[in-house]
């Protein structure tokens, strides 16, 4: 894994043309506000240079990504509520347990993995929230 820090549309052209010469590549593109400022142009680059990538919410999956894979933010929103009504109720909030997301949602696009010469298991289709033809 190549971790790489991306700030601005040249410099993510440059990082994604020059990783896509390593073989067997793939990308995981993680959640941030260069990723969501520049999303259209990563889906666009990832295909340009035939990449599998992951990434961190449904949108780029809709909008032609491979794969999204994010935490389910109703299911934390309700899971907060829970917390706010614990509070009201006379609970500390430094006694209270961290909580990690427990639900996520997996977005396939169908479209993009022919397009990249992917077949998706069966198995992995099944599991899918979402499934784009």
């Amino acid at each position: 894994m190549t971790p790489i820090n991306l700030r601005d549309a040249p410099e993510i052209e440059h990082a994604i043309a020059t990783f896509a010469r390593t073989p067997s590549g793939g990308l995981i593109v993680t959640p941030g506000p260069s990723a969501a400022i520049h999303r259209a142009l990563i889906i666009a680059l990832a295909a340009r240079h035939q990449l599998p990538a992951v990434y961190p919410g449904r949108h780029f999956a809709t909008g032609g990504g491979l794969i999204s894979y994010e935490p389910d933010y109703i299911d934390q929103y309700q899971r907060a509520a829970g917390y706010v009504d614990r509070i009201l109720k006379g609970e500390k909030p430094a006694d209270l347990p961290v909580q990690a997301p427990t639900k996520y949602e997996l977005v396939i696009n169908l479209k993009t993995a022919k397009a990249l010469g992917l077949e998706v298991p069966p198995t992995l289709l099944a599991r899918a929230d979402e499934v784009i033809e």
